[in-house]
């Protein structure tokens, strides 16, 4: 006997209305962590990053037209979910960036990579949970000097150290600033400003007063 289309039409309304409340009630997969610690010399930081169901990681940086940039990488190590430290291959081409590869799973790598012109970023291709560490020697502070992209949440500890977060992003950018920079931003200020009144100084004493 053949179902009725009324009756068809109920059973799929159904079916999708369960379907939808078990997606609702599924929560979203969480972001992935990374870690980054700008090293006290200002030249290369220490990166810790997460990765969910991966087979190999990108050694890279990115470009000024969004292309993968080679980055010398050392101190690599990658360790299973389960604290358990993990080989891994290494795929090297010319002037492509490094790549090392391992059986597929969830996984954090470390690494130690050079930084150039106080100037880190990273993109990802899913949302991470992004935490970056400056040394008491560096601050973002100053908007005439740092550059942070959007959603950053900066943090000053009191022992002049900086935190700054992202939450679920796949992209951030950081530029810091030492103390040297904000004195020779100050110096060049108080300079600008004594050669405005130096200038201006002639113009105001040729001005004739107003006649009564």
């Amino acid at each position: 006997m053949r179902t009725p289309d009324r009756d068809r039409r109920r059973f799929a309304l159904a079916a999708l209305c369960a379907a939808l409340i078990i997606a609702l009630a599924v929560p979203s997969a969480a972001a992935l962590n990374a870690t980054y610690l700008v090293l006290p010399n200002g030249t290369s930081y220490a990166a810790s990053v997460d990765l969910a169901d991966a087979s190999n990681y990108m050694f890279a940086d990115t470009g000024i037209l969004g292309e993968n940039v080679p980055i010398t990488v050392t101190n690599v190590t990658l360790v299973a979910d389960n604290g358990t430290p993990v080989d891994f291959n290494w795929t090297k081409q010319w002037s492509a960036p490094s790549l090392i590869t391992f059986p597929k799973g969830n996984y954090t790598v470390a690494y130690i990579a050079p930084l150039r012109d106080n100037h880190l970023q990273g993109n990802y291709l899913t949302p991470y949970n992004v935490n970056v560490t400056l040394p008491d020697v560096y601050d973002v502070r100053n908007p005439l000097l740092a550059g942070l992209s959007l959603g950053a949440n900066v943090t000053r500890f009191p022992d002049n150290s900086t935190q700054v977060t992202w939450n679920k992003t796949t992209s951030f950018d950081l530029r810091f600033y030492d103390q040297g920079r904000e004195d020779l931003l100050y110096m060049f200020a108080e300079f600008m400003i004594i050669l405005a009144v130096i200038l201006l100084m002639p113009f105001l004493l040729m001005r004739k007063p107003p006649q009564v």
